[in-house]
């Protein structure tokens, strides 16, 4: 057995893609982590019997996806709001708060899965299939269906390659494969196949989205949302689809006075978003929400605006946020 450096420098390589992995199959970044430390420690501690039938990597990803399958076990799937009923009716209403036991889906940092920038393969490894639309579809689907999804479909591995993995055949692996795609495109189909705009209209189209929040202009806003957008809040149950009534929701219910909203730019699940501080009765921007979005050549399509302050260490951003210093935070949210 390597002692503990020597196993750490053999597996560091991998553990963004694990992670990544892990957080594919479970929709959370904190069992994501959880999972990742159980594979490791489980892999070292069975360092001895790996006789090299299979690449390290392919080994780690065995124990880490039987990790997965066993932390899935007895727990369901992790919802967005919209997942679980339709859309608000009333702009102007009251708000239900989701049941306190639901465990939500988590937005996955980037800065968590960023491989070696000079291994373009392990870039491509850890960060494909991370889009939200996808891991919300994913919980609809059976862990082990879920497993064979992402091990073929997005990791690309052989069929004959994930059945090792499973301790099953190809037959067996092929099979689950095709219910899990046509219970995918049943049950959630994954968001539309968006064109994203070029970076500069995607600069200008982030840009205008913060003033617009920042400022408390509810029409501004509205000018940047596909007709057929979606806002949802989690842990709030009630959720807006199209343009017309998230204005008047936010109009209404957000975005009361210029000022009460600081937007701090980063990065989940490879799309844009914003750490929103909201102003306190101190006089400071306090933690609020993380806000992720989904852009297309004709506007902004999802907004899922994840209501959780405890997910602001997770970007490695403060809970308040220093009062000269927005450009600081961001600064320090991009490392």
């Amino acid at each position: 057995m390597p002692d503990e450096a020597d196993f750490a420098q053999l597996t560091d390589p991998f553990r963004a893609e694990l992670l990544a992995h892990c957080y594919r199959m479970l929709g959370s970044v904190h069992d994501a982590e959880d999972q990742l430390q159980e594979t490791l420690i489980r892999a070292w501690r069975s360092y001895d019997d790996f006789e090299g039938r299979s690449s390290l990597r392919t080994w780690l990803y065995r124990i880490a996806t039987n990790a997965c399958l066993r932390a899935l076990e007895n727990r369901g799937r992790r919802p967005l709001p919209s997942g679980l009923g339709a859309p608000g009716a009333d702009p102007d209403g009251p708000l239900a708060a989701g049941p306190g036991e639901v465990p939500w889906l988590e937005p996955l940092p980037d800065a968590l899965v960023h491989a070696d920038p000079a291994d373009p393969a392990s870039v491509v490894a850890s960060r494909a299939g991370l889009r939200l639309g996808l891991i919300a579809a994913l919980q609809y689907l059976p862990a082990r269906q879920r497993a064979v999804l992402v091990l073929r479909d997005v990791l690309q591995l052989p069929a004959a390659e994930v059945a090792g993995l499973l301790g099953t055949t190809t037959t067996a692996v092929n099979g689950l494969l095709l219910r899990a795609r046509a219970r995918l495109k049943q049950a959630a189909p994954v968001e539309e196949d968006i064109r994203e705009p070029a970076e500069p209209d995607q600069r200008a189209l982030l840009d205008k989205y913060a003033s617009a929040f920042e400022h408390a202009d509810a029409s501004a806003l509205m000018r940047l949302l596909r007709e057929d957008a979606i806002f949802e809040m989690p842990p709030i149950l009630t959720w807006f689809a199209g343009r017309d009534s998230i204005g008047r929701f936010l109009g209404a219910q957000v975005l009361a006075r210029p000022g009460d909203f600081k937007l701090v730019p980063v990065t989940a699940n490879a799309q844009p978003g914003f750490a929103c501080y909201l102003l306190g009765r101190d006089g400071r921007h306090h933690a609020h929400a993380v806000q992720v979005l989904t852009l297309g050549d004709t506007g902004i399509s999802h907004i899922v605006s994840f209501n959780q302050p405890e997910l602001f260490p997770v970007f490695g951003l403060p809970q308040v946020l220093p009062t000269t210093a927005t450009a600081t935070a961001a600064a320090g949210s991009r490392r």
